[in-house]
């Protein structure tokens, strides 16, 4: 447990940066998200590429508030189940 509390105090855990598990699903919305945010830019002013850079960094914001708050939840509720595991009286 030492060397764990250890890399979470010099911030290396980072769950964040640590998932890698990409499903297919996931690759290929990427994909086509990338292919029609080029076609839609294409056809974009500056002013309006503008404002939609703008539109997506507010998107990226908010996820990374709901991400950052399922986190702390599923990070509580584990710690919740393992809790009633220690306390529960065997059968």
């Amino acid at each position: 447990m030492r060397e764990l509390l250890d890399e979470l105090w010099y911030g290396n855990v980072t769950p964040q940066e640590q998932y890698t598990n990409h499903h297919p699903e996931v690759d290929e919305l990427l994909r086509l998200a990338d292919k029609n945010l080029t076609k839609l830019s294409d056809t974009l002013t500056e002013e309006q590429k503008e404002l939609l850079k703008k539109y997506d960094e507010s998107i990226g914001e908010l996820n990374s508030i709901i991400e950052r708050d399922l986190f702390i939840y599923a990070f509580r509720l584990g710690g919740r189940f393992m809790v009633e595991m220690l306390l529960q009286e065997e059968y």
